[in-house]
């Protein structure tokens, strides 16, 4: 299908704009990129109780934002839930983060914990945001009866990079504390340190891309190289789950881009996943870019994956244990 009228409407304003931040440094195309980000016309999202707390990790407090349905209760089901932004950008209050929250815990009568972990700038690197996210999925698990939580509810999931910290905080809990989530719940992620080929599928889409859109492999490489603050090769498996052992993790929806150069690695990901006899759900969404969660709900294809989002949530029972 085509790329939605929505995002393919605004391509203009990227015209000449080489690098995002290229663009803000100038105030002419800062203006346009502002312009292409904006979310004219969408729906208010959803009023639910918010309130800002944190967890204590190792390298200092980390800030959570707390979403809870307006009617309360015990026993919910919860998100901890991971922004993304190539492992140096973003926030709690990017769409991605403040409305995809507000639209799960409204959908899926859930809590949702939105981590503001550690960004790789200013010399930080791999692992620290990795063990923000680990302390972050702790906290709440420990704090379950105060959240109004079910313990064994607790999904994990992230959008981009914090999708991949996602999986690799899960494959963490599972090797060190003998416990995974529910359920990870993944949009539009990479896990791989150099991503695969496209598919036959994938390939002919990827030209109707905006080169600033794309995800090249040089892009790819400098990413990954200010991730782990050096090559790729300094990648182990909780960094770039793709080189992970997978076994014992716990069920997996993949929500993948249709026009989206990583999406070559989520389509591995999901094959090594069910090689690896992990329960995985593969669901292409269609029309969409990279960063989809970041427009708004009115939109039917974004709908739909919130939707299905809210379903995996609400729908958790007994989390998955790892036998001793």
């Amino acid at each position: 299908m085509p790329i939605h009228p929505v995002v393919a409407s605004k391509f203009s304003l990227l015209e000449g704009i080489e690098s995002f931040e290229q663009g803000l440094a100038d105030p002419t195309t800062r203006a346009r990129l502002d312009e292409f980000m904006s979310i004219p016309d969408a729906p208010a999202p959803p009023s639910v109780d918010v309130r800002d707390d944190a967890a204590d990790g190792p390298h200092g407090r980390i800030p959570v934002r707390i979403y809870t349905p307006v009617d309360g209760g015990t026993d919910l089901p919860c998100l901890v839930w991971l922004h993304g932004g190539a492992f140096r950008m973003g926030d709690l209050d990017m769409p991605e983060a403040d409305w995809t929250a507000r639209q799960i815990c409204e959908r899926a009568g859930a809590v949702v914990v939105s981590v503001d972990y550690r960004l790789c700038v200013g010399g930080v690197t791999y692992p620290v945001p990795h063990d923000d996210v680990v302390a972050a999925v702790r906290w709440a698990r420990d704090n379950a009866v105060p959240l109004g939580v079910h313990a064994d509810r607790i999904s994990l999931g992230g959008a981009s990079a914090g999708g991949n910290l996602a999986t690799g905080a899960a494959l963490r809990l599972r090797d060190d504390d003998g416990w995974v989530p529910a359920a990870l719940l993944l949009a539009y992620t990479t896990f791989h340190a150099v991503v695969p080929p496209a598919s036959a599928g994938l390939a002919p889409l990827l030209p109707e891309i905006p080169r600033l859109l794309r995800f090249l492999p040089e892009d790819r490489r400098g990413i990954t190289e200010n991730y782990l603050g050096g090559p790729a090769s300094r990648a182990d498996g909780y960094a770039m789950p793709g080189g992970a052992v997978l076994e014992g993790l716990c069920p997996v929806l993949l929500l993948n881009s249709e026009y989206d150069d990583l999406r070559a690695s989520a389509e591995l990901f999901a094959g090594q996943l069910a090689v690896a006899g992990v329960d995985v759900r593969q669901v292409l969404v269609r029309e969409m870019l990279h960063g989809f969660l970041n427009l708004h709900a009115g939109i039917e294809p974004i709908d739909r994956a919130l939707d299905l989002m809210a379903d995996v949530v609400a729908a958790t029972l007994v989390r998955a244990r790892v036998p001793a």
